[in-house]
């Protein structure tokens, strides 16, 4: 008997642009590729929204400028909803500062309309595999590319605090250095328990759910080391 060798999975695509030629060939170019499935279109971003919770899609094709609600107005309904799609960002032009408010609000990727169609694909392969994709590469270290974004002039600098405390500021300081609780519980001898229920009030402040949302918010929004949370008094229980 010869062994099963295991299928891989189908990967299950929407596309939403507002111009149905760009969504009739996109869709035949996808669909050529070995396991690529497209499941719907979108022409505007309120039929989008409903077409990801109908259709429940693995992998969106957003496209920035459409009718109705743009990709970026998408965007933060998607990720407060409980759809786990992966969203790429295709854009005909898109600035450094909405790149990273896309990847702020959830995003996976960013690809540019003029890319080859390799491009997308290796992209769409990149985000299913857990990864991120801007431009033309994949990024392993999604807060040292945001950064490196802000300092080619990109600013989300704010004095606002957004209501959290000199210890849940330490706290998002070192979650954007990539500090484990237990790691974080060791630098200000307190135990994991007050870590976590610190984070959770960070959470709800913030109105994200995970740790790499809450760095990607602390990079954005300047909260991290250099954004001036340095010299703050040492975190007591």
């Amino acid at each position: 008997m010869s062994p099963t060798h295991s299928r891989p999975e189908t990967v299950r695509i929407l596309i939403a642009d507002d111009h149905a030629l760009f969504r009739q060939g996109l869709r035949r170019l996808l669909e050529e590729e070995r396991g690529f499935r497209v499941v719907g279109e979108a022409a505007d971003g309120v039929e989008t929204v409903k077409c990801v919770h109908e259709l429940k899609p693995d992998v969106l094709l957003l496209d920035m400028s459409m009718p109705r609600r743009a990709g970026l107005e998408v965007l933060p309904e998607l990720e407060t909803s409980a759809s786990r799609v992966r969203t790429i960002i295709l854009a005909a032009n898109i600035e450094k500062s909405q790149i990273v408010e896309a990847l702020q609000h959830g995003a996976r990727g960013v690809v540019l309309k003029e890319c080859a169609s390799d491009v997308l694909m290796e992209s769409i392969r990149t985000v299913m595999a857990g990864h991120y994709w801007i431009g033309r590469e994949k990024v392993f270290d999604i807060l040292g590319t945001l950064r490196e974004l802000q300092a080619a002039g990109i600013s989300g600098k704010s004095q606002n605090r957004y209501g959290l405390t000199v210890r849940e500021l330490q706290i998002v300081t070192k979650v954007a250095a990539g500090c484990t609780n237990n790691e974080i519980a060791k630098e200000f001898s307190v135990s994991e328990r007050t870590v976590k229920h610190h984070l959770t009030s960070i959470f709800d402040k913030v109105g994200v759910s995970t740790r790499l949302e809450l760095a990607l918010f602390a990079v954005f929004h300047d909260l991290s080391e250099e954004g001036g949370v340095r010299d703050l008094p040492p975190l007591k229980n």
